[in-house]
């Protein structure tokens, strides 16, 4: 099995049946998405597309759908790939009820942006920035300036502790 062309196939059997567990899972009902581009080592780019959606046990589940190579990053060319990656495993766009991007224009704005564009097909997929960009976006420049990574690391764990903490409190205050 040293055959690139034996492995490709073996990873693409095993991909389209990753993909077919999560639509089961999925059970024909909501989700929301998840979408980033950016260039890969070749200077192309590509979008990924990740599934967000409540499986039957009532657990969060975020699933890796696939990866696109896209020769134009303008919202209405984005829209068209996330459209056909969706159809391509039979999931209507109409079913998205959520929406999650970076902060780049061509993802968030108001006029042409790709989250205005998903409204306009379907007003019940409302869009949420991307935290985890923004707390990645942080954590680096933070890092970048800090010499010490161990002390930045207990740092961060104390601030995280803090905020969790604050949050589990909010929480109990609020059912009293």
């Amino acid at each position: 099995m040293t055959s690139p062309d034996i492995q490709k196939d073996i990873v693409n059997s095993f991909a389209k049946e990753t993909v077919k567990e999560i639509i089961e899972d999925l059970n024909e009902d909501f989700f929301g998405i998840l979408v980033d581009e950016s260039k890969d080592v070749s200077h192309k780019e590509q979008m990924a597309l990740v599934l967000r959606y409540v499986n039957e046990k009532g657990e969060l589940i975020e699933r890796f759908l696939g990866l696109v190579h896209v020769k134009d990053t303008t919202a209405h060319a984005l829209q068209k790939e996330i459209y056909s990656l969706l159809l391509q495993y039979s999931l209507s766009s109409s079913l998205i009820r959520g929406q999650g991007y970076d902060g780049a224009s061509d993802m968030q704005g108001n006029i042409n942006g790709l989250k205005t564009l998903i409204l306009k097909d379907n007003p019940s997929a409302h869009c949420i920035h991307c935290f985890a960009y923004q707390l990645q976006l942080t954590l680096v420049a933070v890092a970048k300036k800090h010499h010490d990574v161990n002390n930045f690391l207990d740092i961060l764990a104390n601030v995280l502790n803090v905020v969790g903490g604050s949050y589990k409190r909010r929480e109990m205050l609020r059912d009293d």
